[in-house]
């Protein structure tokens, strides 16, 4: 499900500074900015529950997938269990990426 072409995707997005993560991608689902979030299979429980329900309530698919090393690795940054996607064509990529 998760392959080397998502990573990929993520890292580019990370470089075309559409990603967001940690406090900044709760501000970002509330306000209506992110377009879609990953969240890592090997987050906590409560992390897990606290973004899966703040996107549920504002209507921002997400999707539960990978791990933490892999999704910190393919952005470039240490411990990170959530991100967002904030452009809309990036977006639709990872969906489709995803099967989503």
């Amino acid at each position: 499900m998760c392959n080397k072409n998502l990573y990929s995707l993520l890292g580019l997005v990370s470089r075309a500074r559409k990603l967001v993560t940690g406090d900044s991608l709760l501000k970002g689902i509330r306000a209506n900015k992110v377009k879609c979030v990953i969240i890592a299979n090997d987050a906590s429980d409560n992390a897990k529950k606290k973004f899966s329900d703040k996107c549920k309530y504002y209507h921002v698919p997400y999707y539960i997938i990978g791990d933490v090393d892999s999704l910190s690795k393919a952005i470039g940054k240490n411990n990170r269990v959530c991100v967002g996607i904030c452009d809309e064509g990036f977006a639709v990529k990872v969906k489709s990426m995803i099967g989503g």
